[in-house]
């Protein structure tokens, strides 16, 4: 039997020239390709976006945390400013009422209000600053005078003419102190 010559229609795929329809076809396949890859890319770049924002809310939340925490621990510090020149000003009556020698009720009664005084400032984590015979330390105390003293080392307080306080690690009030520049010269 002959053989009868493939028809046009019979050409296997890719052996003839492609018809503009698998053209369009390929273009299409492509241009979809295009698309998908910026898709995932957009997909990545708002998954990135979203980590780092999530990331930002985390730390604000914890910063928030952290200042309210402050806020608290610090609280009753501008009552505890006000409170110290009253604590000062019994001090005063208590040291005049000491110098006249007289030990009467009202001077008893000026030591129990300033214990009581000191009480309610140790409630508030409000402790005075112990001065006397440290080392200078301009964090803590503020030097008025500076003198010569035998008895006391150079750098160091030598007396304290207010008391400073302190509210956990911050500073209510400097001890205002007179600081020893060590022994005269001769």
């Amino acid at each position: 039997m002959p053989m009868k010559p493939p028809a046009e229609d019979d050409a296997p795929v890719g052996e003839a020239d492609q018809s503009p329809d698998s053209d369009a076809i390929a273009g299409q396949i492509d241009a979809a390709v295009e698309q998908a890859d910026a898709v995932v890319d957009e997909v990545a770049d708002l998954k990135d976006r979203m980590l780092r924002l999530t990331a930002e809310l985390e730390n604000t939340r914890s910063r928030g945390a952290r200042e309210l925490i402050e806020e608290r621990k610090y609280a009753s510090l501008s009552l505890a400013r006000d409170l110290l020149p009253v604590v000062d000003n019994v001090d005063r009556a208590i040291e005049a009422a000491d110098k006249s020698g007289e030990a009467t009720p009202l001077l008893e009664g000026f030591r129990l209000v300033r214990q009581q005084l000191l009480g309610v400032l140790a409630q508030h984590q409000c402790e005075p600053i112990d001065a006397l015979g440290q080392p200078f330390d301009p964090q803590f105390h503020e030097a008025i005078l500076q003198q010569p003293s035998e008895d006391v080392e150079a750098n160091h307080v030598m007396m304290v003419t207010q008391c400073g306080y302190r509210m956990h690690d911050r500073v209510v009030r400097a001890s205002q102190v007179i600081v020893s520049s060590g022994p005269p010269e001769q």
